[in-house]
């Protein structure tokens, strides 16, 4: 290999480390199949819920970090997305994408340190998002109060009549 290839080659894996640091979760998939329109709404959703997405060579995968098992399921056309932010992110928006275009599939991931296959990523990207979970329980909580505080108010009502 010649001296500018390494230096290209490095300069991508310097590229991929910088993402991984501090990642919550990284997600890959086999993203062959979708139509160039279908790859740019799927980037969108991506970039809307802070998802990093990019498709590396299968060859640049990271030895000595906690994402190091997604190697094994790295042949054929894969594709990394990211979140510092969410860890449920990746899976969740990817699933949706491949549920709109009927193409793609999971192939594994890591999530908070822990390494997933696929059927696991499958698993996480079924949960729903950490603010609908929120609603849900605050929904939850709630109800239970508005139904006393309206029977109070019937009695109250009933009372004064």
């Amino acid at each position: 290999m010649s001296v500018e290839a390494q230096k290209a080659k490095q300069v991508i894996i310097d590229e991929i480390k910088e993402k991984l640091d501090g990642a919550q979760s990284a997600v890959v998939i086999d993203y062959m199949g979708i139509t160039v329109a279908q790859a740019d709404a799927m980037r969108k959703k991506l970039r809307e819920a802070n998802v990093d997405y990019t498709v590396y060579k299968n060859t640049l995968v990271i030895a000595g970090t906690e994402f190091e098992g997604l190697a094994e399921v790295l042949d054929g056309p894969s594709a990394l997305a990211i979140s510092k932010d969410d860890a449920t992110a990746p899976a969740r928006v990817l699933n949706e994408v491949i549920k709109d275009f009927k193409k793609m599939e999971f192939k594994a991931g890591v999530v908070e340190g822990n390494f997933f296959d696929k059927d696991g990523i499958q698993t996480i990207a079924d949960i729903p998002s950490r603010d609908v979970l929120l609603a849900k329980f605050l929904g939850s909580i709630q109800s239970p109060v508005s139904k006393a505080v309206r029977t109070f108010q019937a009695i109250a009502d009933a009372k004064a009549e």
